[in-house]
């Protein structure tokens, strides 16, 4: 029997945030303006702890310095993914990420690559990805006459739609939404807009306009896979929705009991609706859990959904 790893959330509160966190998964948050649960993190700015078993009161990071055999001996000085959920109440800023090479040059930092998973959307929900300028004089030049109306591609989204967002689309979580997000473990954001809007103290938030103009692909590269391998499991179905050079996605819809075998260094398993049973211990949703290279298969059994994230 190996290491199944129950964690414990960490909340972050933002301006932005809302009590959905609260209201869908029965997480004890902060404030009415929590907008990210941390799910399972080892990054410095919200590092899981775990929950129950030999390890419990460890945090991620130290594991995984101190047992790499347990995450199949990968290299690398830190954990390299991360899982939120989002509740955005209102809308995110207009932002970029870094690509690795520029964030470890600026920032010591990974380059964070991310994608996202529709939890839940608001009617009219949209979310911005991308935009309409074809060389980097007109990006500048919107940016410069703040005219995002023209410049941003946005529309609207539904429950159950999932979007990969390499580093470098400028994008927004908008009002509405309840997000999964993988994501390199990275927190680096750099914002272009963000609304003029101020915080209690009448502050704008900083922006990072120079930045943005150097790590935003221009024009750019929306194209989206709108369908996803989805195939049949023992007790229900199984949709890939990502593989990437960074992680793959895959999310099950489960109606009974289904196996499921562990060939990679970790999974990542959020049950994100529904409740039953892993390896025959309760599970329900909102809850995360790490499983490590020593567990090679789990035996799922319930009517829930369930996203599992690998590198």
């Amino acid at each position: 029997m190996g290491h199944i790893l129950k964690m414990d959330p960490v909340f972050k509160e933002m301006i932005w945030g809302g009590h959905k966190l609260r209201d869908v998964y029965g997480y004890e948050i902060p404030s009415d303006h929590t907008g990210e649960c941390w799910a399972i993190s080892a990054h410095k700015n919200g590092d899981c702890v775990i929950a129950d078993g030999e390890f419990a009161g460890k945090t991620l990071s130290w594991l995984f310095a101190n047992h790499r055999e347990l995450f199949g001996n990968i290299e690398g000085d830190q954990f390299p993914l991360l899982v939120k959920i989002i509740d955005a109440r209102n809308d995110l800023s207009v932002q970029v990420h870094p690509n690795d090479d520029y964030a470890k040059e600026h920032e010591n930092s990974l380059g964070k690559t991310e994608c996202w998973y529709v939890l839940q959307a608001d009617e009219g929900t949209k979310m911005v990805m991308g935009h309409h300028a074809e060389k980097k004089e007109d990006f500048i030049k919107a940016i410069e006459e703040d005219d995002y109306d023209r410049l941003l591609n946005s529309f609207e989204i539904s429950q159950g739609d999932f979007f990969y967002i390499p580093s470098g689309t400028l994008h927004a979580i908008c009002s509405g939404s309840l997000i999964y997000e993988a994501q390199q473990s990275s927190d680096i954001t750099y914002r272009v807009y963000d609304y003029h809007r101020k915080d209690q103290d009448g502050n704008e938030r900083q922006l990072h306009v120079q930045q943005s103009i150097d790590v935003t692909n221009v024009p750019a590269d929306i194209q989206q896979e709108k369908t996803f391998n989805k195939e049949e499991t023992a007790c229900g179905t199984k949709t890939t929705y990502i593989q990437s050079e960074y992680f793959t996605v895959v999310g099950y819809q489960m109606s009974g009991e289904n196996v499921i075998k562990n060939n990679a260094p970790f999974q990542m398993v959020s049950i994100i609706n529904g409740e039953g049973t892993l390896d025959q211990q309760p599970v329900k949703k909102g809850d995360h859990f790490l499983i490590c290279s020593d567990h090679t298969e789990t035996t799922f059994d319930g009517m829930m959904d369930v996203m599992i994230t690998t590198l």
